[in-house]
């Protein structure tokens, strides 16, 4: 990795986490809509943003769960974290599989993957009676939030395309 492109990622990660703890409260919990993840479509324009968006993810979760403002805790660091992992992979490998010229496919990936580990994560740790009905609910909470981020990420990554920011 060169310096502009390990330049760029650190950027990435630093939007990423300072924008998720500056909207703290709307970044955690099961009704969450963290605006950050508006990111985690950079995948279709730049293969590097998936460390970035990792990185970002992983101390977001570190982080709030230090400063108490994250109610999972530590096991978000690692199950959100795999979460956006997993679907930056996913957002990338499928980018060029569109639909009407969209690559629906690949803008549902975060949707998905956190509707999946983070609804189990919540279910788990909030419905512990019940885990299995806990994570469907809690996965379709945060899937709401998730969609409304990726619909933002959609229109950013447009504007971002016609730019001249992650061309090597």
């Amino acid at each position: 990795m060169n310096t502009k492109t390990f330049a760029r990622v650190a950027m990435i990660a630093a939007v990423y986490t300072v924008v998720s703890l500056f909207l703290a409260p709307f970044s955690f919990s099961n009704i969450q809509v963290r605006i950050a993840e508006a990111l985690t479509l950079l995948p279709l324009i730049y293969k590097p943003s998936i460390v970035g968006l990792t990185v970002g993810c992983f101390l977001t979760n570190l982080i709030g769960a230090m400063t108490g403002v994250n109610p999972t805790g530590m096991i978000d660091s690692v199950i959100g974290t795999a979460a956006t992992l997993l679907a930056a992979i996913c957002t990338y490998k499928l980018r060029d599989r569109k639909y009407k010229g969209i690559p629906v496919l690949a803008i549902l990936m975060p949707v998905i993957f956190n509707f999946v580990f983070v609804g189990a994560e919540l279910g788990y740790l909030f419905f512990p009676d019940n885990v299995i009905m806990g994570s469907l609910i809690c996965g379709a909470e945060v899937a709401v939030g998730e969609l409304i981020s990726v619909f933002v990420g959609w229109f950013l990554i447009q504007a971002l395309s016609k730019t001249k920011i992650f061309e090597e």
